[in-house]
């Protein structure tokens, strides 16, 4: 839908409503659809109180609070009634600045929103907030973040993004609590599945498409909204692997490493919300550090938004890191800090008087107060809700679960697809099988990951998936928790599919693992199936790199799956029988054992990895992933730029598919700096494409290295391109050995 049809799919104009508003003349500047957005921001917080200032910084919860029924605490029923004398005894006549945890429908949304703008003095509308990490509500289901990276594709993320954005915003829903941009260095940690992987470069492509597909050129339509990359930032990195423990880093690697991920979401694609972490760097909580917020953020990266905490952060300073003696002086060190809205920390009157007395006391200036209000009502202007505060229900039916959002859910998963091992060419099966047992307790459900209920979408599992290909074939199904009956079952198929992995509630936020082997009895029933002789497949569903080290040692065939999305099912089966040939790739290195970590591919060189019971070296590498097909590369060459000039590295190599069979490779490209002022990791990933190559086809893949992609943050405190000579590498993963070198001169 085109930018200039969104006014016929929105309603009502406030200057229908203004008319209840006698301090809200119609013709205030801020009224006005066609001034400039900082001229309408500022005329509308002149007229503002001090209290309906602070009640902008506050996030309210909706479903159990102003909805007559919901099905939990983060959903109305479809057939829930606004309770506006609720409405009235929570928020008075001082608006609400957000509202999360409702997930209306569009007339719930419209309802609630006609009360709010006629409710308040200056006629401000509330902003909607929901989670839409890997979708939205009911709607489309899409492969969990660290499958989605797997493809290694940046346009099916975007188009992941703009799915899950119009779904949103035909709701009535203005922003999404995504992308998750830490970077997966610590693979116990539960949340790894919401991450793109271990890689800053990786995940800021990725991540910039995602907020790109999600705000589209302009907020102000009825299909894009709102993108919150989370959790600014190094959040991914916490101390033994649990959720809320400190990050040990310095500032080097907080900006060489950890923002990396980050700043292209932000300085290139604009996101306009980012949410501050619960966690602390060095000992300084997140929520509590300017240079973050102001000093990066805001006046390196140019961000206009506004920063929202995540759950419990602010609060934290006073109950968990003790850096603030009252919830008062918490609440003012976040806003001093720049956090501009919590995420309903504290209770809501606490958190807004806390603001007041601040202001009052002078710990606080109003005119700082005035930033954090003025960042928060540009946002609602860019989304154009003073102008068309509501939706047109019809909207809805049109784009929720639409044909285009289904198969670019079908799409990803199939290219998330990653083949590990596959010795004596066992996959892809023969469509001839007849009989095949499909094992484990991932095998007749479809595992979608956190932050999506699985009782959403299609729901495909890998034993629907396999049924539904080979209708003629038997397909025989045990979860495994009987392992006798397991092993009888395949002693009488011709393969065996063993369906392992993890499922929610042992993968996802705030579910920590101490090691990384399969969960409960899956080894033994693995081993138990291996031991009858037949041919085994092992496909893996879950949320974080897992210690197989047996199953690669004694497997002939693995496929990693991740969370693939309400279509996985079908796109593993038609990887396992050949209608789909395997292209993903690794976002994170598979360690042989919890012993190893942290086991990420581009630790300084100084790291050293061999123990005297383990020779250190990964099960399975970063960027790592088969095909059916093989794949050869040459030719790498590379032209610095001219020296005083901006431009970048000019890399080309040859790619060439030497199978016979069409397939996709993703060629990657890794740089070394050889010398430098300050350690710099081994290798690092600075360029990556996703191709699709015939039998016997070559392609030449060109790649431009920025030059701000060679700076480093020196001991002096400065970003600088030193001179010298630099490594690189192409290939098929992180241990590619096809390496040439450029000298970089002044």
């Amino acid at each position: 839908m085109s930018v200039a049809a969104v006014s016929l799919c929105w309603l009502l104009s406030p200057q229908v409503e203004a008319a209840v508003h006698s301090d809200a003349p119609q013709d205030a500047l801020y009224r006005h659809a066609d001034a400039p957005i900082e001229e309408r921001v500022s005329d509308l917080v002149r007229r503002m109180t001090l209290e309906e200032k602070v009640r902008q910084l506050d996030m309210y919860s909706g479903a159990t609070a102003i909805v007559d029924k919901h099905s939990d605490e983060t959903h109305a029923t479809a057939d829930a009634v606004f309770l506006p004398e609720k409405a009235e005894a929570l928020w008075g006549s001082l608006g609400v600045g957000a509202i999360h945890d409702l997930n209306p429908t569009p007339d719930q949304a419209n309802t609630i929103q006609k009360w709010v703008i006629s409710h308040n003095r200056l006629g401000i509308p509330a902003m909607f907030i929901e989670e839409g990490l890997h979708g939205f509500d009911t709607g489309t289901v899409y492969p969990a973040p660290i499958g989605l990276a797997a493809t290694w594709n940046p346009e099916i993320a975007r188009k992941t993004a703009e799915g899950i954005a119009s779904e949103a915003r035909a709701t009535g829903v203005d922003m999404i609590l995504a992308p998750v941009l830490d970077l997966a260095r610590e693979p116990r940690w539960g949340r790894v599945e919401e991450d793109f992987g271990e890689d800053p470069y990786l995940t800021g492509q990725l991540g910039l498409a995602y907020v790109r597909g999600a705000q589209g050129t302009t907020l102000n339509t009825d299909h894009s909204v709102v993108a919150e990359p989370k959790h600014f930032a190094g959040h991914g990195s916490p101390e033994g692997g649990t959720n809320t423990s400190p990050v040990h880093i310095g500032e080097r690697e907080l900006r060489m490493v950890m923002l990396k991920s980050f700043e292209p979401a932000f300085r290139e694609g604009h996101a306009m919300s980012v949410m501050a972490a619960y966690h602390e760097i060095d000992g300084i909580p997140v929520t509590a550090d300017p240079l973050l917020f102001e000093t990066i953020l805001r006046k390196e990266w140019g961000f206009k938004g506004f920063v929202l905490s995540d759950l419990g952060a602010i609060e934290r300073l006073y109950n968990a890191h003790h850096v603030a003696a009252t919830p008062k002086d918490a609440v003012c060190l976040a806003n001093r800090s720049g956090v501009d809205m919590q995420f309903y920390d504290f209770h809501h009157d606490v958190y807004q008087q806390a603001l007041i007395d601040c202001v009052h006391d002078e710990s606080i200036p109003e005119s700082d107060l005035d930033y954090a209000v003025r960042a928060v009502l540009r946002v609602k202007f860019e989304l154009g809700l003073f102008d068309h505060p509501y939706v047109a229900p019809a909207l809805n039916s049109s784009v929720h679960r639409s044909q285009a959002h289904l198969d670019v859910s079908l799409e990803s998963a199939r290219e998330s697809m990653t083949l590990l091992k596959n010795e004596g060419g066992l996959l892809p099966l023969s469509k001839s099988t007849r009989h095949i047992a499909v094992i484990g307790p991932n095998g007749d459900v479809a595992r979608y990951g956190d932050y999506e209920r699985e009782s959403n979408g299609e729901r495909i599992s890998i034993l629907q998936g396999v049924r539904t290909l080979l209708p003629s074939a038997s397909v025989t199904f045990s979860n495994g928790d009987d392992i006798a009956a397991a092993v009888a079952q395949a002693k009488s198929a011709d393969v065996a599919i063993l369906a392992l992995g993890e499922r929610q509630g042992i993968s996802g936020e705030g579910f920590d693992r101490s090691n990384l082997d399969l969960p409960g009895k899956q080894e033994q029933l693995l081993e138990a199936v291996a031991a009858t002789g037949k041919p085994i497949v092992l496909v893996l569903e879950n949320g974080r790199p897992l210690t197989i080290g047996w199953a690669k040692e004694h497997i002939p065939a693995i496929l990693e799956a991740w969370y693939p999305g309400e279509f996985g099912g079908r796109a593993v089966a038609e990887t396992l029988f050949g209608d789909n040939n395997p292209g993903g790739k690794l976002t994170i290195t598979f360690p042989r054992s919890t012993g190893q970590l942290p086991d990420f591919y581009n630790a300084d060189p100084t790291r050293v990895r061999k123990y005297v019971d383990d020779d250190g070296k990964p099960l399975f590498p970063f960027g790592y992933g088969l095909s059916y097909t093989a794949f050869s590369f040459a030719n790498l060459t590379a032209q610095p730029p001219t020296p005083g000039t901006r431009g970048g590295v000019e890399v080309s190599v040859d790619v060439t598919n030497s199978g016979d069979r069409a397939g996709d490779e993703v060629a990657q490209l890794y740089l070394r700096q050889d010398t430098s002022s300050v350690e710099t990791p081994e290798r690092s990933l600075k360029g990556f494409e996703r191709i699709h190559l015939a039998p016997h086809e070559t392609r030449t893949v060109h790649f431009t290295i920025p030059i701000h992609e060679l700076e480093i943050w020196n001991a002096e405190g400065k970003w600088v391109v030193e001179p010298g000579f630099y490594t690189l590498w192409a290939g098929g993963d992180s241990q590619a050995q096809l390496t040439t070198k450029f000298v970089l001169k002044h």
